[in-house]
C-alpha cells in the first residue's frame, strides 16, 4: 500500500475510519460460523414479521449444505441461485459457500433468453430457483443440461400464524402471498434439502482466496460477463464497509434488505457486511413502500442501502402515512447519481445522513464513498475506501496520469478488486491493468482533497433503477423484429436520477412503426427494466465511415424531440 502522504483523502475521513483495513485471512464461511456462534439467539432475519435467530440460521445452512452435498455439489462446482430476497436465499448462499462451491446469482425476472447465455457460460448443473421463476428455467434449450432444479416456495418462510405480526391490510397480505408463490413442476422442494441432518463439521472448507461467487454484469459487447469474486474480495469489501461506519454496533443494527441480493450491492451490504455485524436483516422480496413502513413500526431500520427513487418514494409515503423514519442512521445510495433534492428530503425525514457511494461489480462492489461526516461533499462520489487507491488517467493512454482537476478515466486498486472474468481472459486483460488496477470506464475529475466527481461515462451502459442495461443487447432484440432494419439504444437522463431507455429504429421500406407491438416483442426477450420506454423511428441512423452507428449522434438527434 502506498504511503498515506500519497492518499490526501484520508484526512477527510470520518474520525475513527482507518486508512487501511486488516485484510481477511479466512473465508466467508468462517465469518458466518463465528457470527452464528457469537450471536446465538439474536435475530438474524425477519421476513413478513417472522424472525429467524442466528442459531436457527446456522442449523438451516448446515442442513442445506448436507442436502446439496448429497446432490453431488463439491468444491469448485457452480450452483445457480435464481431468487428474490428471502430467508432461503441467505441459507442457500452460505450453504453453497460451506461446501467450497461457487454461488452464481441471477435475476429471477430474467427471461429464458437472458438466462440461456449465462447458463451456457458458467455450466452450473444444480439451480435453486424461486418457484415463480422456474418456468423460464425449465424452458432452457436442450443443450443446457441441469441435473437438479430445487424450487423455493416463499410461503414456507412466512409466519406460521393466521395474522401476520406486520399489520398489513388483508387485501395487501393476500396480494403479497399470491404474488410470491406458484407451484413448480419437475423440481425438488427446497425443504427437502433440510431433511438429512447437519453437514459433518469435518467436511473440508474453502480457502480465503478460493472463488466464492460469479456475478454477471452487462458489458458493452451485449453479452454479460461473469465477474469472479473470491472470498477475499467479498470479505474485504465487508470489512471496508465496517470501517466506513465505525458507529455501527454488533447485534444492534437492523438492516433493511430492499435492494436485491442477486445484485452485488445487496450481496455485500446484507449477506456479508450485515452478517459480519451480526445484525438483523429485514428481507423484502420486492420494493413496496407499504411493506417497508409496516416493518418500520415493528423493527425500526438503522441501516439502509438503496437507489434514489426508493429513498424518494419511501420518504413521501412515510410523510403521507405519518410513519417515523428517525431510526435510520446509516443510509447509502448507490448504482446511480443521487439528486440533491432526494438527499435533502430523506435527511429531513430521518435526521440522519444519506451519502452517495460508488462501485461496480468488479470491485465487490464498493470502492468509494462520501464520509458519514460534515466533510462529505454532495454531488461527488466521495473518497476511496480504506485500503483503496485511485488514479485518473488519459482516456487513450491508461499508463499516463492526467493533472489534478483534469478529466480522465478512473482506475481503482484494492483487495476488493475482482480476479477476472469467468472463461474470458481477453476481456480480463482489457479491464485489469498491470499492478492490479481496474479500469472503471467512468470519466471523472478529482479535487485537491480527493473528492471525485463523475463527468461522463466512457462505456455505453445505461443505468436505470440501479441496474445496468447494455445498449448492444437491446439493439439485437429490436433488430430481430420484422421490419426493423437497424437500431440504436441510449439513455435519457431523468430529473429524479438514473436514465430512461430510449431506442431509435431505422425501418425497412414499407414498414410502419407500431411501438406497442415492438415493446411487446422486447418484453418476451428482455427483463422489464431493459425494455425501451420510448421508441422513435428515424429515416437514417448516423454512422461512422466504417459503418458503426454513432450513439452519441443519435442521442443528439433524437432527444430534442422527446
Amino acid at each position: 500500500m502506498e504511503h498515506v502522504d500519497q492518499q490526501p483523502w484520508v484526512e477527510h475521513y470520518q474520525p475513527g475510519v482507518p486508512a487501511e483495513i486488516e485484510l481477511p485471512t479466512e473465508p466467508l464461511s468462517a465469518m458466518f460460523e463465528r457470527s452464528v456462534a457469537e450471536a446465538g439467539a439474536a435475530p438474524a432475519l425477519e421476513f413478513f414479521g417472522r424472525r429467524t435467530s442466528y442459531s436457527e440460521l446456522g442449523e438451516q445452512v448446515d442442513r442445506a449444505a448436507e442436502g446439496l452435498r448429497r446432490l453431488g455439489v463439491g468444491a469448485g462446482d457452480r450452483v445457480a441461485l435464481v431468487l428474490p430476497n428471502c430467508p432461503q436465499h441467505v441459507i442457500a448462499f452460505y450453504a453453497v459457500l460451506r461446501l467450497g462451491a461457487v454461488v452464481v446469482e441471477h435475476n429471477p425476472l430474467y427471461t429464458t433468453r437472458e438466462l440461456a447465455h449465462q447458463f451456457r457460460d458458467h455450466q452450473a448443473r444444480i439451480v435453486i430457483v424461486w418457484d415463480k421463476a422456474a418456468a423460464a428455467l425449465l424452458a432452457l434449450p436442450a443443450d443446457i443440461q441441469l441435473d437438479h432444479v430445487v424450487s423455493v416456495n416463499l410461503l414456507d418462510a412466512f409466519p406460521r400464524i393466521k395474522a401476520l405480526a406486520l399489520k398489513l391490510p388483508l387485501k395487501k397480505l393476500r396480494a403479497s402471498r399470491d404474488a410470491l408463490s406458484t407451484p413448480a413442476p419437475d423440481s425438488l422442494p427446497f425443504t427437502g434439502l433440510l431433511t438429512h441432518g447437519r453437514i459433518d463439521a469435518a467436511h473440508p472448507r474453502p480457502g480465503v482466496h478460493d472463488l466464492a461467487a460469479i456475478q454477471y454484469t452487462s458489458g458493452t459487447t451485449g453479452l454479460p460477463k461473469g465477474v469472479m469474486l473470491s472470498h477475499f474480495n467479498l470479505y474485504s469489501n465487508a470489512l471496508q464497509g465496517e470501517a466506513w461506519m465505525p458507529g455501527a454496533r454488533e447485534r444492534e443494527e437492523v438492516l433493511y434488505a430492499i435492494l436485491p441480493m442477486f445484485h452485488v450491492f445487496g450481496m455485500t451490504l446484507y449477506l456479508t457486511f450485515g452478517i459480519r455485524k451480526q445484525g438483523m436483516l429485514v428481507l423484502f422480496p420486492k420494493f413496496d413502500p407499504d411493506l417497508i413502513l409496516a416493518a418500520m413500526k415493528k423493527s425500526p431500520g438503522t441501516i439502509f442501502s438503496a437507489v434514489p427513487p426508493i429513498y424518494e418514494r419511501t420518504a413521501a409515503a412515510a410523510a403521507q402515512q405519518g410513519v417515523s423514519l428517525r431510526s435510520a442512521k446509516y443510509c447509502i445510495s448507490g448504482a446511480m447519481n443521487l439528486p440533491r433534492h432526494v438527499a435533502e428530503q430523506w435527511e429531513a425525514a430521518t435526521g440522519g445522513m444519506l451519502v452517495e457511494g460508488y462501485g461496480m461489480t468488479e470491485s465487490s462492489p464498493i470502492s468509494m464513498g462520501n464520509p458519514f461526516h460534515a466533510t462529505r461533499r454532495p454531488g461527488t462520489i466521495g473518497l476511496p475506501f480504506p485500503s483503496t487507491l485511485m488514479r485518473v488517467v488519459d482516456l487513450d493512454d491508461p499508463a499516463t496520469e492526467v493533472p489534478r482537476g483534469e478529466p480522465g478515466e478512473l482506475l481503482v486498486k484494492g483487495p476488493q478488486v475482482f480476479t477476472g472474468y469467468w472463461n474470458n481472459p481477453g476481456e480480463t486483460a482489457k479491464a485489469l491493468l498491470p499492478g492490479g488496477w481496474l479500469r472503471t470506464g467512468d470519466v471523472v475529475t478529482v479535487d485537491e482533497a480527493g473528492f471525485t466527481t463523475i463527468v461522463d461515462r466512457a462505456k455505453d451502459l445505461i443505468i436505470t433503477g440501479g441496474f445496468n442495461v447494455s445498449p448492444t443487447e437491446v439493439e439485437a432484440v429490436l433488430r430481430s423484429f420484422p421490419g426493423i432494419g437497424d437500431a440504436a439504444v441510449f439513455g435519457r437522463q431523468l430529473e429524479g436520477g438514473g436514465e430512461m431507455v430510449v431506442a431509435a429504429v431505422e425501418l425497412e421500406d414499407g414498414t410502419v412503426l407500431d411501438e406497442k407491438l415492438l415493446r411487446d416483442h422486447c418484453r418476451v426477450q428482455l427483463a422489464a427494466y431493459k425494455v425501451p420506454k420510448r421508441i422513435v423511428a428515424v429515416d437514417k441512423l448516423p454512422r461512422s465511415l466504417l459503418g458503426k452507428i454513432l450513439r452519441k449522434a443519435v442521442r443528439e438527434q433524437v432527444l430534442p424531440g422527446l
